[in-house]
Order: C-alpha cells, then structure tokens, then sequence
C-alpha cells in the first residue's frame, strides 16, 4: 500500500490528528533536516521542488525557492535527496510542485524517477483536475498517488471534483492567501472545515499559516492532519531547530 495511504489509516485508528511537514529542498541539508523533523514527530514530508515563480508560496518559502535554486538544485537533486532519505526512514514523502517542472521533465519520466526515488504521492498547486488526466495516468502508472488543493472559495462541485481526482487525502488552504505563518487563524475555518470534510471520501489535510500549538488544538479534531510549512522554513534560514518547530506546534 501507497504509504500515504498507510499513514491515514493509522491516524484513523490512533484517532489523532498527523503533522506533514514541508521542506524546500536544496535550502540547508534536506536530508537532515528531514531525519529531524521526523524524529520530532512528523509523519509524512513534503518535499518542495525548487521553482523560480512560485506564486502560492510567502516570501518565506519564495526565498527558499531562490536559496535552492542558486545552489543549482534540480528536479533530479530532488530525487537523490529522497532517495538518501529512504535509505534510512520509511516515512511517507509527497513531492510538492508546480506544474511547470513536471512538465519539463516529462510527466512519465517524473513518475517513473519518482518511484524510483521512494517518493510515494505527488501534490501540484496549480493544476486544476479538469486538466490533470495525462499526469494522473502517468502517476497512477507508477503506483503514485495524486494530491489536489481546495480552498475556502471552493464550491460543492469543486468539492467533489477535487475528492475525486486525490488519492490518500485532499489538502486544504486555510486561506485565501498565500503561505506564510500566521498569529491568529480565519475565525470561520472551523465551521467550513467541517462542511468541507463532511463532503469527502478522503481523509483531509489542512495548510497555509499553521504556526502555534494553539493552532494545531483548535483544528486537530476537524481535520486528520495539519501541514506546516513556513515556520519550519524559517527556522531552517535562521540557523534554528526545524524540529523545535514540530515539537512546539505538537506541545512536546
């Protein structure tokens, strides 16, 4: 089984709430970084593809970018970074991209890489399912699974057209925004998250600003996991515990 899939199911029977964490690759030591994070209790990793126009990422995750890719990080460094990390975790890794470097590479070619690499799903920010058959195939191919972004504009048929197109889970955008940590979190998200999940066959991950524990109390019963993002990034440029971060929003 797809170990997104696994991680899901154990979060149900454990009836806890799972942190996915987000790295950008090339920006500091991704694979230490990584054995870090999961040592502080991450379940899953989000492996960011380095991309020159990220357009739903703050300018935490932007400069990021911009570090890795002045380092002259690929798609293909990506690939040997998660293959570095599967030679010593089993923890299940979702690359995290734009659409413009799988296409680049070439959808069937990144999928084949992909699995060769141990990279078990493959989240895209900007592709819209309508538009996602090829590339599903082509994942699908592979025995990878796809993952799809909602927002809290999305409509009930967004909703369902979404559900339809992930597998393992849905990720949801606690904002309108862009990524970026966040002092207090949108006071109808609760009340929406629960509408949204009361919709969906597949367990539900939430982002974009998740920074505190307090966060991660409030959302950990209407949700199955959070994603955490920017603060982990930040404290990486700052020269700061990556894994403090997880251990601070877990209350550890």
């Amino acid at each position: 089984m797809n170990r997104v899939n696994a991680l899901f199911k154990r979060l149900k029977r454990e009836q806890r709430c799972g942190l996915l964490a987000y790295v950008t690759c090339g920006d500091g030591d991704t694979v230490q970084i990584v054995e870090e994070l999961e040592q502080a209790g991450a379940d899953a990793i989000e492996l960011g593809i380095p991309f020159s126009d990220p357009i739903a990422d703050g300018p935490v995750i932007q400069a990021a970018s911009m570090r890795a890719l002045a380092k002259g990080t690929t798609t293909r460094d990506v690939f040997a970074i998660a293959r570095a990390i599967r030679s010593r975790s089993n923890i299940p890794l979702i690359a995290f991209s734009y659409l413009n470097p799988i296409l680049r590479y070439g959808p069937a070619a990144f999928a084949r890489d992909a699995k060769a690499a141990g990279i078990d799903s493959l989240l895209l920010t900007d592709l819209p399912p309508e538009s996602a058959a090829e590339l599903r195939a082509a994942m699908h191919a592979e025995e990878l699974g796809t993952v799809f972004l909602l927002a809290p504009t999305s409509t009930d048929t967004r909703i369902r057209a979404i559900d339809r197109a992930s597998d393992g889970f849905v990720y949801y955008v606690s904002t309108t925004g862009v990524t970026g940590t966040r002092s207090d979190l949108d006071p109808a998200l609760l009340t929406r998250l629960d509408e949204v999940r009361a919709q969906l066959k597949h367990p539900i991950a939430v982002g974009f600003g998740i920074s505190r524990h307090e966060h991660y109390e409030l959302l950990r019963t209407h949700c199955d996991a959070i994603v955490v993002g920017s603060a982990i990034v930040r404290a990486i440029a700052n020269g700061e515990s990556p894994g403090a971060v997880v251990r601070g929003i877990l209350g550890r």
